[in-house]
């Protein structure tokens, strides 16, 4: 689970009321200051990370008021100085390390390896040397937290690798960084309950235009995206990541369906296949129901012939699906089995997720709507 601590030292005084309240309202996990006096109002609920101006010494009270006390490191021997407190109890340790060239990332390593709390700032914008710390580390129980400029590069740093880093710690410049940094640590995506479909039958439907979705991520063998003509309920088409007898394969691809449908994304929202476009965001579904956020790089519409798959839920919700009439065209069954939609018959078991919302451009409602 990710987290964030805001940096109060640069706050000024008419500011700092509202961001501490923000700041304990979203959740927020700690707030960084230099002054004892802020972080001893602070809530039990707020982790108090006490960071002196440098050169200053750690007053005692500092045991009493903060959680933890950051200690600037510029050498290796403050990291051993430091580990060896760990080692012998103190519970407030963490370092605080600046990255400008491979010395000073080394020693960031070194802290982030050994360390309970280690603290990153990364001089320059490439997010290369996060990499390497966030590897070095990744066996280790230590925790890492990077600074952040902003909201966007917050967001970047919480995906690098795939991973990020345990935690970001962003300086606000108002009340609406506090909450917009709190969204972006809620930008994960559920698992969705899917459920097995029953096929009621195929219908060929002649010419019309389909969509194939072009990801800028490589989909697993047992991934696709959700894509359904109504509102309530869809089925997985899988993606082009199994073998082709005529053409290579293409796993970031998914030949989604006739332009008119639904596609799942990101918070309970829908999108039309022909609203897509390079930068939009969709969710990536597996078999199990786990999803992850991908984004489209491109999607091409071209007229195809269609059909139609028709098939019901255990509860009695139909679900229709129209995609390219061809034998290549896959969508996903129980166990992550592959099936081809020219081979679908009445019978056979498909992977689907079926919703009571109604559908308004994309938002769920809770209006009168038939969709048939």
């Amino acid at each position: 689970m990710k987290y964030a601590w805001i940096d109060l030292r640069s706050a000024s005084a008419e500011q700092r009321d509202g961001l501490v309240g923000a700041a304990v309202h979203a959740r927020l996990a700690g707030i960084v200051d230099d002054r004892l006096e802020v972080l001893g109002t602070l809530p039990p609920t707020v982790k108090r990370i006490y960071f002196p101006a440098d050169g200053a010494a750690v007053p005692p009270e500092a045991a009493e008021v903060s959680d933890l006390v950051l200690t600037r490191v510029t050498r290796p021997e403050q990291v051993d100085k430091l580990q060896a407190a760990a080692d012998g109890g103190d519970p407030a340790v963490a370092a605080y390390v600046e990255v400008v060239d491979e010395t000073t990332l080394a020693l960031a390593t070194s802290s982030a390896i050994a360390l309970p709390y280690t603290v990153v700032d990364f001089r320059d914008p490439t997010k290369i040397p996060l990499e390497i710390v966030i590897a070095a580390a990744d066996k280790s129980n230590g925790q890492l937290i990077c600074v952040a400029g902003d909201l966007e590069e917050a967001g970047i740093i919480i995906d690098v690798l795939e991973k990020g880093s345990e935690g970001v710690q962003l300086a606000p410049r108002a009340l609406g960084d506090v909450f917009g940094l709190a969204a972006r640590l809620e930008a994960r995506t559920p698992e969705l309950p899917l459920v097995e479909l029953t096929v009621q039958g195929v219908e060929h439907n002649g010419l019309g235009d389909r969509v194939c979705v072009d990801t800028c991520t490589h989909f697993e063998k047992d991934e696709g995206i959700l894509v359904g003509s109504y509102a309530h309920g869809f089925i997985l088409a899988a993606s082009e990541t199994h073998y082709l007898p005529y053409m290579p394969t293409r796993p970031f691809r998914v030949n989604a369906g006739a332009l008119h449908s639904y596609v799942v994304g990101r918070d309970n929202r829908t999108s039309y296949l022909s609203e897509l476009k390079a930068g939009s965001e969709i969710l990536a579904v597996n078999a199990h129901g786990r999803t992850r956020r991908v984004v489209v790089g491109r999607v091409k519409l071209e007229s195809r012939p269609l059909l139609t798959v028709r098939a019901v839920s255990d509860d009695g919700a139909e679900i229709s699906l129209t995609v390219q009439d061809d034998w290549h065209v896959r969508v996903l069954g129980p166990e992550a089995v592959v099936r081809n939609v020219t081979e679908l018959k009445a019978g056979d078991k498909v992977l689907g997720y079926t919703a009571t919302d109604k559908r308004h451009v994309g938002w769920p409602v809770g209006e009168f709507c038939i969709e048939k």
